[in-house]
């Protein structure tokens, strides 16, 4: 699939990313969540989709897109699959927004087609983490960075081992609406990071969460996992299958 970041990105943008193949996982029981994940850099959605095939999740559609492949700074300029460039991870690093706003449009046209009353939500690890985060300040502020409106209405997210892009400008900009002030302190987020991450530090992890705490995300959770790197283990998916449970209100059934 195409997609021209012109409709998403800035105003001027003439780039095009050609997104992957998109897995779907479907529900083993009733239709009650949708939710897109998105993997990390370098990978494609077929790994995660393997996996989430195997949670005790049955009322939950699993998305999951592969990001176009482009040249990724942090790699000398190397073609690999990534939802936006990045050339550091870190608190102070550029953000790619004409990336992020082609992903995030992504996302939500993968959504915006789910039927009315089926909750919708993003998740993601690592880069995918982070754009999944962005989505989020998308879905409370109402509108991409550049101004045209968020088409769909988010229920949760999930963040593993990942970090908040554009964490600088938030507070100020969600201050501005009472509107977004309301959706940020309703929206369920779910973080987990493992201490011994050396990809994206652990601190980067819990200075992302204090962000979205500070502009007003008060149904936030942090979860830290001890001596864990940058991978996940069935432990911490057993807190995103709980976490999941409880917040988007899963009965279970399957008819």
């Amino acid at each position: 699939m195409s997609y021209n970041t012109s409709a998403a990105g800035s105003r001027n943008a003439t780039r095009t990313f050609e997104f992957g193949r998109t897995h779907v996982v479907r529900p083993k029981g009733k239709h009650q969540t949708t939710i897109v994940w998105l993997h990390g850099l370098g990978d494609k959605g077929s790994s995660w989709s393997q996996l989430l095939e195997t949670l005790p999740l049955p009322n939950i559609k699993w998305i999951c897109p592969t990001a176009p492949t482009r040249p990724v700074a942090i790699f000398g300029g190397f073609p690999c699959t990534a939802w936006f460039d990045v050339g550091d991870i870190s608190e102070d690093a550029p953000d790619d927004l004409e990336g992020l706003h082609a992903s995030a449009t992504h996302v939500a046209n993968l959504l915006s087609t789910e039927p009315a009353d089926i909750k919708l939500g993003v998740g993601g690890f690592s880069m995918g983490a982070a754009t999944a985060l962005y989505s989020a300040t998308c879905h409370v502020l109402g509108q991409y960075g550049n101004g045209n409106p968020y088409p769909v209405n988010l229920s949760a997210v999930v963040g593993l081992s990942g970090w908040l892009p554009c964490s600088r400008t938030l507070r100020s900009r969600i201050e501005r609406s009472d509107e977004a002030a309301r959706r940020a302190a309703s929206l369920p987020i779910l973080l987990c990071h493992g201490s011994g991450d050396d990809v994206v530090a652990h601190k980067l992890g819990e200075k992302s969460a204090q962000a979205l705490s500070s502009a007003g995300f008060r149904n936030l959770t942090f979860r830290s996992y001890n001596g864990l790197g940058h991978y996940t283990i069935p432990e911490e998916m057993d807190e995103v299958c709980n976490w999941l449970t409880t917040r988007l209100g899963l009965d279970g059934s399957w008819s």
